[in-house]
């Protein structure tokens, strides 16, 4: 007697909420480069004042990342969503009432811990644990690529707040958005799928497994350049764009459909980058299911270099910028479900929150690089070209660091 298996559904109630809760934080997130100028104008401030509460925000991101993961391990997924929800909109209004460099960059910390209660290091995990063998690539992309959709939306979207509210209220709506997220929880449960060897062995066996595996470290280090690039860009870029970018010509494309200034058209930038790399990404998943992970990583790092080495050689035009924003964003997010299945892949299911928090907090170490070092040589020299090659370098390095990556699973015991 044979029975038929009905194939899982890659559509689940988890994958839908967990799309939800990233794209919400990932719209407030990329859109604080938006207030880059709004800010430093109103208190008169350097570029690197405000730049180094976004680096500290990255940093704080990266270093809550691993702690929110195993507390989502630990306790439970929703109640680590709901801590980092309350914690970000805290952040978010103790920001709005601050006018000092020295509170916006305390009150950065919780923003970013905020972050990473409500990133991918926890909405990964968990959805990656509730997925199928055969759907996982797949829906960790999908994740992936709703943190790009919020992009597409969240500068703009402040640019417009901005048009009639002051920066302060803005952070205020947004603290509000992020803790209207909790009610979408009851929906979040996720089966644990772990292996039974998993599940008998400690948290501190597998990471410290992993911790001694050099392909780890490798995957550590190439994860730095991905932060330094996304960082650099989503908080300088629209200041870059508005401040270098040639003239937007009256009777153009662009001046007709209302991109009238370098200002507008930097935080539509933002949004075109979010809204090429939904394609790319969700393209990212459904490669990585078919072929080696380390080699589209590191295709995706090279694409990266040539892509920015190129732009910043050429004259910087609307129509530069546009086809950077369009280039940069097929391959923006890309590595995120390259990266997080390679740690699940090797490393394994149990506690992969932790592991690719780990991974992770190299990430947002190359995004306090890339956010406070962007501001400190605009302040400096007055331009970001200096601080623009490093990133080149860095990706080619990424695309290196990846080749010796050992990618099959490792140091689990046979079962009985």
């Amino acid at each position: 007697m044979t029975t038929d298996t009905k194939p899982a559904s890659l559509f689940s109630p988890v994958l839908v909420v967990g799309c939800v809760i990233i794209m919400v934080s990932f719209a407030i997130r990329a859109s604080f480069g938006v207030f880059q100028i709004p800010i430093a104008e109103e208190f008169g401030w350097l570029r690197a004042e405000f730049s180094l509460a976004i680096a500290i925000q990255n940093l704080a991101w990266g270093i809550g990342q691993p702690i929110f993961g195993a507390i989502a391990e630990k306790i439970g997924d929703r109640k680590a969503i709901i801590m980092g929800a309350v914690i970000y909109a805290l952040g978010l209004i103790l920001s709005a009432g601050s006018d000092t460099p020295i509170a916006h960059q305390t009150y950065a910390w919780l923003v970013g811990f905020g972050i990473a209660g409500t990133g991918f290091g926890v909405i990964l995990a968990v959805v990656g644990r509730a997925a199928s063998d055969d759907n996982r690539s797949m829906a960790l992309a999908i994740v992936t690529a709703a943190g790009s959709a919020g992009q597409i939306f969240g500068a703009p979207v402040a640019e417009w707040m901005l048009s009639f509210l002051s920066w302060q209220m803005v952070f205020t709506v947004f603290a509000v958005v992020i803790l209207s997220m909790i009610l979408t929880l009851p929906f979040m449960r996720s089966p644990q799928t772990a292996t039974r060897t998993e599940l008998e062995e400690s948290m501190s066996t597998i990471v410290g497994r992993a911790l001694r595996d050099p392909s780890y470290t490798l995957i550590f280090l190439g994860f730095f350049s991905c932060g330094y690039q996304l960082a650099f860009i989503t908080a300088h870029f629209p200041a870059f764009v508005t401040e270098m970018c040639g003239p937007i010509m009256p009777g153009g494309v662009l001046h007709n459909i209302g991109i009238t200034s370098t200002s507008a058209l930097g935080a539509v930038a933002i949004s075109l980058i979010g809204a090429a790399n939904v394609g790319g990404t969700l393209l990212a998943g459904w490669a990585g299911k078919r072929y080696s992970r380390k080699y589209l990583l590191a295709g995706i790092y090279t694409g990266r270099t040539i892509v920015a080495a190129v732009f910043i050689i050429l004259p910087i035009t609307p129509v530069s910028v546009i086809v950077f924003s369009i280039l940069m964003g097929s391959l923006w997010l890309a590595t995120v479900p390259l990266t997080s299945g390679l740690v699940a892949h090797i490393y394994g299911l149990r506690y992969m929150g932790t592991l690719y928090g780990i991974i992770f907090f190299s990430h947002q170490l190359g995004s306090f690089i890339g956010v406070w070092l962007g501001g400190r040589m605009y302040d400096a020299y007055g331009s970001y070209t200096t601080v623009w090659w490093i990133g080149v370098a860095v990706g080619a390095f990424s695309a290196i660091v990846h080749l010796p990556v050992r990618e099959r699973p490792v140091g689990l015991p046979a079962s009985a």
